[in-house]
């Protein structure tokens, strides 16, 4: 598949490219600063690199043409969780580009999410409801746009948007790609993911289709 993949030059978006190459995808990155890649990424026959901002309708919708699904690591950059801005820009940002994806006929997204956005599935635990607690009193204003991001992705018409919302705990940089899908206080899933088992996941999903119009909670066993 021709796939564009946002958030690439951040560790989760790193694995994603990575991963995909090794399946044999054609890659468009989208990038503000894509001089962060490695040249191992740049210089790929299989990778395509834009340029642009998360809100140039322009260029996002150029880099779009032929592709087949849209796979997100977007996210607060978590350094500058107590900094981040209070207009939910990555919830904008979003909102554009699944009107792009449906002017372009690109109807697969595949995004990182937190636990921060609420399932009806979920259960009470105790583990999540401390780190959310601290993620919403500490850095408010990146969990209120990691909100509005489930709200942007969930509330798009089925018809025209076929999601799925790969919610992580925290993440570490183990290379492990085992991961369990399921929800909160499931008695299954557990507090930690590597980025290698998102980036598996997202990959998998891609292919299974199995968790579409959902927003599992992942994490490593």
């Amino acid at each position: 598949m021709r796939l564009l993949i946002l958030g690439g030059t951040g560790p989760c978006g790193l694995q994603l490219i990575e991963q995909a190459l090794a399946l044999n995808h054609a890659i468009v990155v989208y990038a503000r600063s894509p001089q962060k890649l490695p040249q191992t990424i740049t210089s790929h026959p299989s990778v395509t690199i834009v340029s642009g901002e998360l809100m140039d309708e322009e260029k996002l919708s150029a880099a779009m043409e032929g592709v087949h699904a849209v796979l997100s690591a977007l996210g607060p950059a978590v350094k500058n969780g107590p900094f981040h801005p209070s207009t939910t820009p990555l919830a904008r940002a979003y909102a554009l580009l699944i009107s792009i994806m449906k002017a372009r006929n690109v109807k697969r997204l595949i995004a990182l999410g937190t636990a921060s956005m609420k399932d009806e599935h979920d259960k009470f635990s105790l583990e999540f409801s401390v780190l959310v607690g601290g993620v919403a009193i500490f850095a408010h204003n990146a969990y209120k746009d990691v909100v509005a991001i489930g709200e942007t992705i969930r509330t798009a018409p089925p018809e025209e948007l076929v999601w799925t919302i790969a919610r992580v705990p925290l993440l570490t940089e183990k290379p492990d790609k085992e991961v369990i899908a399921g929800y909160v206080g499931d008695g299954k899933t557990k507090t930690k993911l590597s980025r290698a088992a998102f980036a598996a996941f997202v990959l998998k999903e891609l292919e299974a289709n199995e968790w579409c119009g959902k927003a599992p909670l992942i994490s490593s066993p």
